[in-house]
């Protein structure tokens, strides 16, 4: 009986835990990807950074591969602007690939947001 309720203890304690590291898994992009969370463009400021980007006449850069969140970009060729603060503050940087503007982790040239 003991043992019983030791499971049972162990289980209620680690579904929590579960249930964060779940979190922040990106179902129905790149298999198998975790993106980490961060502070991002707002959804209500989207529309108002897409026609940044345009007014700024950012170049599209074109890579042979698909575009998904968790996908790395080539390590040349490709040119990262910040992001301006009135967008919010974010240690991302974005650019714009294939026709689509990116939110991109700088050091990992990780995509973590497709803005389009």
């Amino acid at each position: 009986m003991r043992i019983l309720a030791l499971a049972a203890l162990a289980a209620a304690i680690s579904a929590p835990v579960a249930a964060n590291a779940q979190a922040d898994i990106t179902v129905g992009r790149a298999p198998g990807v975790v993106v980490e969370r961060g502070a991002s463009i707002a959804v209500d400021q989207r529309s108002a950074f897409r026609d940044y980007v345009v007014e700024q006449r950012v170049p599209t850069f074109t890579v042979p591969d698909r575009i998904v969140v968790g996908g790395v970009l080539p390590e040349a060729g490709i040119t990262y602007y910040d992001v301006p603060q009135r967008f919010g503050a974010t240690t991302y940087r974005y650019t714009v690939v294939n026709g689509e503007t990116l939110l991109v982790e700088p050091r990992s040239r990780r995509i973590v947001e497709v803005l389009d």
